[in-house]
């Protein structure tokens, strides 16, 4: 920061001192991946549509989602799974997209399967999900289930999360697989406001 006789000109604020979306200066266009899981993939094929929105509802046009999870066998891409189960070379695991003009994210990825959870019960079907975005100092994690399915009754992560909030975390299907094409989920992120995302502290 500058210092001079006139602050009010001087004191410019420069990247270490301002939020900004400058993550997307180094992880935006080729370093995106929007393709999780490959054509080989095996799986339910699924494809994601999340929308970022700031608390008056206004969608964000420069923020990004980062998406983990676990493949079709519920065996995560990573050293760090050791478990004896299969890892598919089609699946990387792993997705990271910034939004468009109107706020959207697209993965195309799969239904993941069941890990386990705390006391080894397994969780429900989920993605593991990063938010960046102007505005924010630390990335926000939350979780994408998906609406409708029986397992979430028994996700010990869920049970945690008050029944009247739970609905932020369900993506909802748009539209029936038709021909080979894969589901379409929409999952919208509220960054605060009244219909805020729940949102993780790990």
């Amino acid at each position: 920061m500058k210092t001079g006789n006139n602050r009010e000109r001087d004191l410019v604020p420069t990247p270490s001192q301002t939020v900004g979306p400058y993550f997307q200066i180094g992880m935006s266009g080729s370093r995106e991946i929007p393709r999780i899981a490959g054509a080989d993939a095996r799986g339910e094929r699924v494809k994601l549509v999340c929308t970022v929105f700031d608390r008056d509802g206004a969608r964000l046009d420069d923020a990004m989602i980062e998406i983990w999870q676990a493949n079709a066998d519920g065996k995560y891409n990573h050293p760090a799974d050791r478990r004896p189960m299969p890892v598919d070379p089609a699946f990387l695991g792993f997705g990271r997209v910034s939004s468009n003009s109107e706020g959207i994210c697209v993965f195309e990825t799969i239904k993941p399967g069941r890990v386990p959870g705390p006391g080894n019960v397994l969780q429900a079907p989920h993605l593991e999900v990063s938010v960046l975005a102007r505005g924010v100092l630390k990335r926000l994690a939350t979780r994408i289930y998906f609406a409708g399915d029986p397992a979430n009754d028994e996700d010990p992560v869920l049970a945690l999360v008050p029944k009247s909030r739970r609905h932020t975390l369900m993506a909802q299907p748009i539209a029936s697989p038709r021909g080979g094409e894969p589901g379409a989920w929409r999952f919208d992120v509220h960054l605060s406001g009244s219909r805020e995302t729940v949102f993780f502290d790990v």
